[in-house]
């Protein structure tokens, strides 16, 4: 009798042994997707942040060549009114010859 009740209190021993490893492991699960959930949130907010940046980047484009097209517009401006400076020169320079 004494034997079975040591074997007995062997196996309770065992299965006390089991469920500390197995509570154990699920605080390692717990653990572990506590942290996926922290990667997952900062994997969007990366993501959405280069979507925000992607679409600044392409504003910046836009404006870019809205702006440079705007420069052109200027420098021709700038160059058909110095061509009639010059031509206006040329003019004041001949009368004062004659």
């Amino acid at each position: 009798m004494e034997h079975e009740f040591t074997r007995l209190s062997d196996n309770v021993n065992d299965i006390k042994t089991l469920i500390k490893v197995f509570n154990e492991t699920l605080d390692n699960i717990e653990k572990r997707l506590s942290r996926l959930e922290k990667v997952d949130s900062i994997e969007h907010r990366v993501t959405v942040n280069q979507i925000d940046l992607s679409d600044i980047k392409d504003s910046l484009h836009r404006m870019e060549e809205t702006q440079k097209n705007d420069i052109q517009h200027i420098n021709r401006r700038l160059d058909s009114h110095l061509v009639k400076i010059a031509k206006a020169e040329e003019e004041i320079l001949i009368f004062k010859n004659k």
